[in-house]
């Protein structure tokens, strides 16, 4: 299955937001990488395994079940998270890209692409729409979460 959306950041008809600067965007990103619990409800651990330039290999626990994965990226412009196949998780990529199509005016486009059949022929295409309203709602808590976290360090 592969799904996208596109979350605006700083939305002129919401004057009320506090505007994030490219550089918050990417910060939060990287906060979701080097510990996803904020982000991810029921995460007991994230673990950094490796290192290396652009590249983080995880371990992430939710109680008993241990899911690994490899997250790269190019700074201030992507961050891919690709879980392989295992016994706790169908696989698939997560690729968070920051758009901003003139100055200022950032996005987020979130482009999702798992094992999952998507197609509306199948017997899951139920299934496939609430996949699709999950990944959409994961996408604006963690854009409240860079958010939240943003307005926090400005406080301090």
């Amino acid at each position: 299955m592969r799904f996208e959306h596109l979350i605006e950041i700083n939305d002129p008809k919401l004057p009320f937001l506090i505007p994030l600067t490219r550089a918050q965007l990417w910060a939060g990103l990287m906060l979701r990488v080097e510990d996803s619990r904020p982000f991810l409800p029921g995460l007991d651990e994230c673990r950094i395994v490796r290192r290396s330039e652009g590249m983080v290999e995880r371990a992430l626990r939710w109680g008993e079940v241990e899911v690994w994965d490899r997250v790269t990226f190019e700074a201030e412009t992507w961050v891919r998270f690709d879980t392989p196949p295992s016994a706790h998780h169908g696989g698939g990529l997560l690729t968070i890209t920051i758009e901003e199509p003139e100055p200022e005016r950032l996005f987020l486009r979130f482009l999702y692409e798992t094992m999952f059949a998507s197609g509306h022929e199948t017997e899951d295409a139920g299934y496939a729409d609430y996949l699709r309203q999950a990944y959409e709602a994961a996408g604006i808590d963690t854009v409240q979460r860079i958010r939240e976290l943003a307005e926090s360090a400005s406080r301090h």
